[in-house]
């Protein structure tokens, strides 16, 4: 039978043609950006450095951002901060921010982390007697500023959801970090660069995802002025060069330092990197996402801890480590144990996103990546709260700063168990495992 095209029904299949390109990006997957300063105005106490005590911050080198990316896969969208801060926001502080975004935004999901710079501002002070009220005021409006800038960040990046395309990639950075811990050979080093870029349909970058492991600790902890360390400089140099906004996630660098090699200073070292990031983002084809698929776990452990902050000795000896109002409320935080959060995200069926709300060694994540076979794995440390130190099984055996209890509350084994039940939800999500009936 012979297809008739009337008058209407071409003027129909024309419109239809020429509207449906915006209709399926409309019902793809979007993406949206925005920054906000979060430089504190007053002087606070620095975040990083026992030995800088109370001391007071004295000025700013560079600003801090905190850079916020927005997906939207279908019904759910999923917030990722980036914050230039030494940990994520506290407990309270990350319950507050995300009850705001939910209903005016509705953002369901977030993760929200640190780069571990150690020259932010401390963020564990609360308002009442001997936990900062009274003598760190400053630090405790400074709190409120930072969740109006984290929350203003992420919903102008709401506000500019727009659609996208999408890439990602990765690949082994030789000499950029090292293990700092451990003695026993071959050190375990968690060398991976892993990027998501973002593109508009015109093939624009919106935006680019940086996941790397280093300690941002190239400053000297005598300089009491904030700065973003390396990470800005990188997050500068590819902004220039590609346009898009650059949102950096720290990895599993519990046991990583920054190997500087010839590149002298963070100015040095973030430009380096930010080339690596560039020829790297620069080599990925962003495609379509047709079905966008987003789903999000989050659980809070709970574990004993190593670590007995109700001895009065103990107290006054991490009093003197530190500074006395510090130590109330991680006393406070630990009274139940030590609680860390995991939150697991699955993009797509192929994107793993896996945050962690502490300093989790490196082989936590190397191994979590060879066992998830999926390429790429996104693992963000200092993300959803913040619990100190994760050492592997055999690190804590080892000893040493970062292994034992002193800045590494959780029972031993706490790490392993977290990156177990991020695996099986990782094969849940896929459907190659079934979820244990409730």
């Amino acid at each position: 039978m012979p297809l008739i095209i009337t008058r209407h029904r071409l003027v129909f299949f024309l419109a239809f043609a020429l509207q449906g390109p915006s209709l399926v990006h409309a019902a793809s997957f979007r993406a949206g950006t925005a920054q906000r300063e979060i430089t504190p105005k007053e002087p606070v106490p620095m975040w990083g450095y026992g030995a800088r005590h109370d001391a007071l911050s004295a000025g700013v080198l560079d600003p801090l951002y905190a850079t916020a990316l927005v997906l939207e896969a279908g019904t759910n969208k999923l917030a990722i901060v980036g914050l230039d801060l030494g940990r994520s926001p506290t407990e309270k502080s990350l319950q507050s921010i995300r009850e705001r975004i939910r209903p005016g935004a509705g953002i369901q999901y977030s993760f929200i982390a640190g780069s571990h710079t150690h020259h932010g501002p401390v963020l564990e002070l609360t308002n009442e007697e001997g936990k900062g009220k009274g003598k760190f005021d400053s630090a405790l409006r400074y709190y409120r500023e930072l969740e109006d800038a984290i929350v203003a960040a992420i919903q102008a990046a709401n506000e500019k959801l727009a659609p996208a395309k999408m890439a990602a990639g990765s690949v082994q950075l030789d000499g950029f970090n090292r293990n700092r811990h451990t003695k026993i050979e071959p050190k375990p080093v968690d060398r991976e660069l892993a990027v998501l870029r973002f593109d508009d349909f015109s093939g624009k970058p919106i935006a680019l995802l940086v996941n790397f492991a280093a300690h941002p600790t190239m400053l000297p902890a005598s300089t009491l002025k904030f700065s973003p360390d390396y990470v800005g400089p990188m997050r500068s140099a590819i902004e220039k060069e590609l346009g898009a906004a650059t949102i950096f996630m720290q990895g599993a660098a519990g046991d990583l330092s920054v190997n500087p090699g010839e590149r002298k200073g963070p100015e040095a070292f973030g430009q380096a990197l930010a080339r690596e990031v560039i020829q790297l983002a620069s080599g990925l084809s962003s495609k379509e996402v047709f079905e966008p698929r987003l789903e999000v776990r989050e659980k809070r452990f709970q574990f004993a801890a190593r670590t007995d902050l109700s001895n009065p000795l103990i107290r006054v000896f991490y009093a003197n480590a530190f500074f006395p109002e510090l130590v109330p409320n991680y006393a406070d935080e630990y009274a139940q144990g030590v609680r860390p959060r995991l939150t697991v995200g699955l993009l797509n069926g192929e994107i793993a996103l896996v945050g962690v709300s502490g300093e989790f060694f490196c082989q936590h994540s190397i191994r979590l990546k060879e066992r998830a076979r999926l390429k790429p794995l996104f693992f963000f440390g200092y993300c959803n709260g913040y619990h100190q130190y994760f050492p592997t099984i055999e690190a804590a055996a080892e000893g040493g700063y970062g292994a034992d209890n002193a800045v590494a509350p959780a029972a031993v084994g706490a790490g392993e168990e977290i990156m177990n039940t991020a695996l099986l939800w990782l094969y849940e999500m896929r459907g190659k495992l079934s979820a244990p009936a409730k």
